[in-house]
């Protein structure tokens, strides 16, 4: 029921910008923790941005300084602004949201991926 769908990816030329979005909907919950993930084919899915439960937020070294991870609550809507872009970047980018519902636990959901290409 719940669900979270991702927009934003493209191509992009090199030095250039992206915003990718991930909402959720099909329930009543606040947003616990988040995640943004990418996976470039023949490689290990990898975590790029992050902010978790406490609120800390975390980058991976090579996205650092370039990319901001950001969320709206009331839109129960998660962002990934990508500026500086590099042709190693290229990859499916995935969110995850850990969800908090009204009895108090939580659950991890993937969005379906979308597909960033940085050209040289």
């Amino acid at each position: 029921q719940v669900q979270l769908v991702e927009s934003g990816g493209g191509l992009v030329q090199a030095g250039g910008s992206l915003r990718l979005s991930c909402a959720a909907s099909g329930g009543t919950f606040s947003i616990n923790a988040i995640g943004w993930y990418r996976q470039a084919p023949g490689k290990q899915r990898e975590l790029v941005a992050g902010i978790n439960s406490f609120g800390s937020i975390n980058y991976a070294d090579s996205v650092k300084g370039r990319f901001t991870i950001s969320r709206d609550n009331n839109k129960n809507t998660v962002y990934l602004q990508m500026n500086s872009l590099k042709p190693e970047d290229t990859a499916v980018y995935y969110c995850n949201l850990d969800l908090r519902f009204a009895s108090g636990r939580t659950y991890q959901y993937w969005g379906q991926g979308t597909q960033v290409t940085v050209s040289s």
